[in-house]
C-alpha cells in the first residue's frame, strides 16, 4: 500500500471517529455522504473500527427504525482518535507549509515578470 493511500486511510477514519463522536445516531447513508466514499466502504470501514474495539455498535430501543443503529466512541477509539488527529494536523501544517512557499514563489516570479515588462 502507498504512503499516499495509508494517509487517506488514516484521514478517512479520522473523520468518520470525529462524525460518530459528534452523532452517535448517524446513519451509515449519512456517515457514507459526509465521508465522500461508498455506503459498501462505510460498512467495511464501520466493522473494521468495531473489530479493532474502536467503536461499539448496538440497536437502540426507542428508534423509530428498528434497525438503527447507535456507535459510540470506546476508550481506545478516542485514544486512536487523537492519535489520527496528531498525524492529519502535521500533515496539514506540511501541507499549508509547502502551499506557502509555492504562493510566495509564484508571486516573487509575478513580480519579475512585470518588472521586465515596465
Amino acid at each position: 500500500m502507498s504512503e499516499r493511500a495509508d494517509e487517506l486511510r488514516q484521514d478517512a477514519r479520522f473523520r468518520a471517529l470525529r462524525l460518530i463522536e459528534a452523532n452517535p445516531h448517524i446513519t451509515q447513508r449519512e456517515l457514507a455522504d459526509a465521508l465522500g466514499i461508498s455506503l459498501g466502504a462505510t460498512h467495511y470501514m464501520l466493522r473494521a473500527l468495531v473489530g479493532r474495539g474502536l467503536i461499539k455498535a448496538g440497536r437502540f430501543a426507542s428508534a423509530k427504525n428498528k434497525s438503527a443503529y447507535m456507535y459510540l466512541l470506546t476508550s481506545r477509539g478516542f485514544s486512536e482518535k487523537s492519535v489520527l488527529a496528531g498525524r492529519f494536523l502535521a500533515r496539514k501544517r506540511a501541507e499549508y507549509e509547502a502551499l506557502k512557499r509555492e504562493i510566495e514563489e509564484l508571486g516573487a516570479e509575478l513580480r519579475v515578470g512585470e518588472e521586465l515588462g515596465d
